[in-house]
C-alpha cells in the first residue's frame, strides 16, 4: 500500500488594515525609526483597533480565504487546528468560534499553545492527523491579536509584534510531496526569560496584577536573542542532515520573524544566501504563530511544485524546531 503523506493543497491569509508606524510608536516611547530599523527591522505592523475583535477574526478572515481559493466545501473539513497565544476567551478556544462562525459542521477543532513556534507544532499534528487515513482535509491556521498582551509604554517590546494571521490546507497525497520531516524541541528552561506574569493559574488576575503591568509580554531580549539563533541554527542543520540535503536543494527558508538580525545570523550559520531566504518583517512586525504562513500567504507566487522549504522556528517555553516541507503545487491559486 503507497503511503500517505500530508500535503499543503493552498494558503489564505489576512492583516488587518491599520498599519502602525515607526514614527506613530517613536510618539508613544522614547525610541527613532532608525533605532527601530537598526537593532529589529520592522518599519511598521498591523493593529486590529476594531472594538469586540479579537483573534478569532483574522483566523476566520484567512480560513474564509483559504476556503474559496482552494473551491472547498465546508462541508468537508475534518479538522481546524489554531496556534495562537492570544485566545478570544481562556475557553472556548478560539478554533470552535472559527468554526462556527464559518459553518463547519463536522470539523472537530482545538487550539495550540506553542508561542511563536505554534504554527510548526499545529502543521506536524495536522499532517499526522491525515498520514493517519482517518481524515481527508484538515485547516492549520496562525493567527494572533499580539496588540492585546502588549504594553505600548514599553520600549523594549511594543515596536516589535503586530497582528495577523493565515491558513493552509492540508489534504493527502501518495506523491514525493509535502510534510517531509520535522525537529521540533521543547526546553522549559526558557520560563523567566520570555513570558506573561499574571492570568494564569499560578497568578490570577487581581488589582495587584493590574496595577504592576503583569499582564503584558516580558522579554530579557539579549539572552531570547541568543538562544534563538543556537537552537534556530541547530534543528535546520540536524533536518538538513536526516533528510540528507544538500544546501544547494535547498530552495527557500522561511524563518520566524521575530527580528532582522536573527535571521540573518541564522542563514549565515546555514550558509543560505539572502535571496533564498524569505523576510516579511519589516511590513507585519512578529506576528508570533502568524509569521510562517504569512510568509506563505505573502510569497506563495514564488513556490514551484517540488520546491524544498524549510521552515524555522523560536519561541516562548523555550519552544523550536524546524519542519522540512516539499512544496505541492505552482504560483499563486487564486
Amino acid at each position: 500500500m503507497e503511503s500517505i503523506n500530508a500535503v499543503i493543497t493552498g494558503v489564505g491569509g489576512y492583516v488587518p488594515d491599520y498599519i502602525l508606524t515607526n514614527d506613530e510608536i517613536s510618539k508613544m516611547v522614547d525610541t527613532t525609526d532608525e533605532w527601530i530599523m537598526g537593532r529589529i527591522g520592522i518599519k511598521e505592523r498591523r493593529i486590529l483597533k476594531e472594538e469586540g475583535l479579537g483573534t478569532s477574526y483574522i483566523a476566520r478572515k484567512a480560513a474564509k480565504q483559504l476556503m474559496q481559493r482552494t473551491k472547498t466545501n465546508p462541508d468537508d473539513i475534518d479538522l481546524v487546528i489554531v496556534a495562537t497565544t492570544t485566545p478570544d476567551y481562556r475557553f472556548p478556544s478560539t478554533a470552535s468560534i472559527v468554526c462556527e462562525r464559518l459553518g463547519l459542521k463536522n470539523a472537530f477543532a482545538f487550539d495550540m499553545q506553542a508561542v511563536c513556534s505554534g504554527f510548526l507544532y499545529a502543521l506536524e499534528t495536522g499532517a499526522n492527523f491525515i498520514r493517519s487515513g482517518n481524515y481527508k482535509k484538515v485547516i492549520v491556521i496562525g493567527a494572533e491579536k499580539m496588540s492585546s498582551i502588549i504594553d505600548y509604554t514599553d520600549r523594549a517590546t511594543c515596536p516589535i509584534f503586530g497582528d495577523g494571521g493565515a491558513a493552509v490546507m492540508l489534504e493527502a497525497t501518495t506523491e514525493n510531496v509535502g510534510i517531509m520531516d520535522a525537529v521540533l524541541r521543547t526546553d522549559g528552561k526558557g520560563l523567566p526569560f520570555l513570558h506573561i506574569k499574571a492570568g494564569g493559574s499560578v497568578c490570577p488576575p487581581s488589582y495587584y496584577t493590574l496595577d504592576n503591568k503583569m499582564h503584558y509580554i516580558y522579554q530579557e531580549g539579549r539572552t531570547v536573542f541568543k538562544y534563538a539563533v543556537a537552537n534556530m541554527s541547530d534543528a535546520c542543520e540536524a533536518l538538513i542532515e536526516r533528510s540528507h540535503l544538500s544546501k544547494e536543494e535547498i530552495d527557500w527558508v522561511i524563518p520566524h520573524q521575530a527580528n532582522q538580525r536573527i535571521i540573518a545570523a541564522v542563514t549565515q550559520r546555514l550558509g543560505i544566501p539572502p535571496e533564498k531566504v524569505m523576510v516579511n518583517i519589516e511590513r507585519y512586525g512578529n506576528t508570533s504563530a502568524g509569521t510562517l504562513p504569512l510568509c506563505l500567504w505573502d510569497f506563495e507566487n514564488k513556490f514551484k511544485k517540488g520546491d524544498n522549504l524549510i521552515f524555522t522556528a523560536f519561541g516562548a517555553g523555550f519552544a523550536w524546531g524546524a519542519i522540512y516541507v516539499k512544496w505541492g503545487y505552482n504560483g499563486n491559486k487564486e
